[in-house]
């Protein structure tokens, strides 16, 4: 019996021991520090974190950064998380720090992406079907490429096309502005019938409310097709376990980001409302995000954000 008395006890100190590791350190853990470069799928997947951690005891800050601070941010500690890192678009930023071990790659939290140069249907019908194709109708394009913000990868990799003269591009120029800015540019000229060539992506509502098609030829930047990818601090995972686990399970879909998006554009509702109203429809998803999940006081974390969703 005493042996028997001593296993439990040995037992429950071993389950205790396990029990403190897997906790999240408070003092660095009770905020999730999120980025957000602006861009709407983003802003969707980070509503998606939000729903799910502020239940849990968390609380979420999400800080709007341009994507060259977002990776400074993860190497020096002010950010925890970046759910956006879309590869192969960011591979430059990849290969500076997350190869070189400044920042962690998590998890792969999307798949099946696009991303490169787009036209509108009309243009692509006039024969405008890939990156060699468009200096020869330079005039019609004005010499531009709309692109995204200041910063952002994707408007590195065409910096570089037009450096580079491929594509005899090199006497174009890139036009850089908000997403928002750059799509308001490809209606004015949509509906003016104008020719026009910008950076498109998917998962996004311009692909439902474009009619619209990607060039074929900028593989050697842009890739064919892609994946998003979750990238913390180094550190997190060792500090806060059950967050980190959190980031870990969260995978998303095109249709799940470009369902929230599109309510976002449609309804002019906030990113949040939109993504609690697509689980609320769709509550089956919380089981595999919150696998392996308790509150960060303990607690189920599967009743907690159900609850907090009646």
């Amino acid at each position: 019996m005493q042996m028997f008395s001593t296993a439990v006890l040995a037992m429950t100190l071993s389950l205790s021991a396990l029990s403190a590791q897997a906790a999240d350190d408070d003092k660095q853990c009770s905020t999730v520090k999120l980025a957000d470069p602006g861009w709407s799928d983003i802003a969707s997947t980070n509503a998606i974190a939000r729903l799910l951690f502020e239940p849990l005891g968390y609380q979420v800050k999400i800080e709007t950064l341009a994507v060259p601070i977002i990776y400074g941010g993860l190497k020096d500690g002010s950010v925890d998380a970046f759910l956006g890192n879309w590869m192969p678009a960011q591979q430059g930023f990849h290969d500076k720090f997350v190869a070189s071990g400044q920042v962690k790659q998590w998890s792969r939290n999307l798949q099946g992406t696009e991303f490169t140069l787009a036209v509108p249907d009309y243009v692509w019908n006039a024969g405008i079907k890939d990156f060699a194709d468009l200096n020869t109708h330079a005039e019609a394009f004005g010499k531009k490429l709309y692109g995204i913000g200041a910063g952002a990868p994707a408007n590195l990799s065409l910096k570089d096309i037009i450096e580079q003269n491929a594509f005899d591009l090199g006497q174009w120029k890139l036009v850089e502005s908000s997403e928002q800015g750059m799509l308001s540019q490809v209606d004015r000229a949509v509906k003016n019938d104008k020719y026009i060539v910008f950076l498109g992506w998917t998962p996004h509502p311009m692909n439902v409310k474009l009619k619209m098609r990607y060039l074929t030829g900028g593989e050697k930047w842009f890739g064919s097709t892609g994946e998003v990818f979750t990238l913390v601090r180094n550190g997190y995972p060792q500090a806060c376990p059950n967050a980190a686990k959190l980031l870990s399970n969260l995978t998303f879909t095109l249709d799940m980001e470009n369902a929230i998006m599109a309510e976002v554009v449609d309804k002019k509702i906030s990113f949040d409302l939109a993504a609690q109203q697509w689980v609320k429809a769709h509550p089956e998803v919380l089981d595999a995000w919150l696998a392996g999940v308790s509150g960060k006081d303990g607690g189920t974390a599967l009743e907690a954000v159900k609850a907090a969703m009646r």
